[in-house]
This record gives C-alpha cells, sequence and structure tokens, in this order.
C-alpha cells in the first residue's frame, strides 16, 4: 500500500469521474452488486462500526414505490436507472460491534447514549455511502448520488419499522456519452483548508 495509483486509476476514480443523469441501457448484474459490496466494506469506520445499509433498488416493482419520494428532476433520472441504491444507516448498528470491534465492549456507549448513537451512524454511514461511490467507479460503473427526496416518504416504503433510515441515494449504471452535465468548478485548496 505504499505505491500511489497511476493516472488512469486517479482518472476513473476522481479526475474524469461525472456525476450521471442517464446510463447505458445495460443491466448491472448480481455478481457485481455483491463484487461492488466486498470492495466497498472494507473502507474504514470509527470502531469498525458499519452502521450503513443498502437496498438496491432493481425491479420495476420496487422502483414505482421509490418515485413517488424523489422530486420530479431525480424521479426521472431514476426511472431510467439501471440501478438505484438507497444508502441507509441502521440506528442500532452497535448489535454487532461485539464481533466487529473486538477491542473492548463497546456496545454500551451507544446503547446507552441515542445522541452518539444517532450522530456515529449518520458520521460513519455517509462515509460508506462515498465509499460506496468509489467503489462503484472502480468497477466501472457510473454513479448519480441525490439527496433529492423526501426522506419521510422513502422511510416509510421501505423501514417503517424505524430501524433504519434513509441517508442519501444513488443512481449507478454503465456510462453513457452525454450522460451528465459539464465538470463544476471546485473550490481552490485555500478557499477550503489550511495548514497549521
Amino acid at each position: 500500500m505504499s505505491n500511489a495509483l497511476g493516472q488512469q486509476a486517479l482518472d476513473q476514480l476522481f479526475f474524469q469521474a461525472h456525476s450521471y443523469n442517464s446510463f447505458a441501457d445495460k443491466a448491472v448484474s448480481e455478481e457485481i452488486i455483491a463484487e461492488l459490496y466486498e470492495l466497498l466494506k472494507w473502507g474504514p469506520t470509527s470502531m469498525n462500526t458499519q452502521p450503513a445499509r443498502y437496498l438496491f433498488i432493481q425491479s420495476d416493482e420496487a422502483r414505482d414505490r421509490l418515485l413517488p419520494a424523489m422530486i420530479a428532476s431525480n424521479a426521472e433520472k431514476t426511472r431510467n436507472a439501471p440501478l438505484t441504491v438507497i444508502i441507509a444507516s441502521d440506528s442500532e448498528f452497535y448489535e454487532h460491534l461485539p464481533t466487529q470491534f473486538t477491542a473492548y465492549d463497546a456496545a454500551p456507549l451507544f446503547r446507552e447514549n441515542s445522541v452518539l448513537a444517532e450522530e456515529t451512524a449518520f458520521r460513519n454511514g455517509s462515509m460508506q455511502g462515498a465509499y460506496l461511490i468509489t467503489a462503484a467507479r472502480a468497477l466501472g460503473l457510473a454513479c448519480g448520488p441525490m439527496s433529492g427526496f423526501d426522506k419521510e416518504k422513502v422511510n416509510a416504503e421501505f423501514f417503517p419499522e424505524g430501524r433504519w433510515k434513509v441517508n442519501f441515494i444513488v443512481n449507478l449504471g454503465y456510462a453513457t456519452e452525454g450522460g451528465h452535465h459539464p465538470r463544476g468548478q471546485r473550490l481552490a485548496f485555500d478557499q477550503v483548508a489550511a495548514i497549521l
């Protein structure tokens, strides 16, 4: 792990990657979905909490359940995407800590402090969602992350028991020519960072 990635890999993951609004008419196989998870799961989380949960929306029936919760522009993107992932956080992620974090019994820290548990689930689940995007790009998939949806509707439709809560949604598929807008500018280092 001491060698930097080559330019081709950096281009695919970052420099030439875009947020896609439309995709090629090609399904994402269940084998690729499994491979995607096998890759993203290795991204680090605090205390190895791994609170993110993933609901892969592939069938027309499941997609029809999701569309009413999307704002109009995102509904159109989602309607035509080969695969959509609802990235949620498990509010009781700490149940798995005895096997995932063995240094000491950390579960009571979260079980007895709902604010800490909620913050940890959201923060680390968000990181895992970013790992999903990076892993998908590494596997040759194009991504379209979205936050324009009614979270209460998504939770009511897909997570009515209340334990999982939606964080954000990502459309996945294979890139197509013209499937994205021109790249937007990024802020310069001195606008967003400092070295102390």
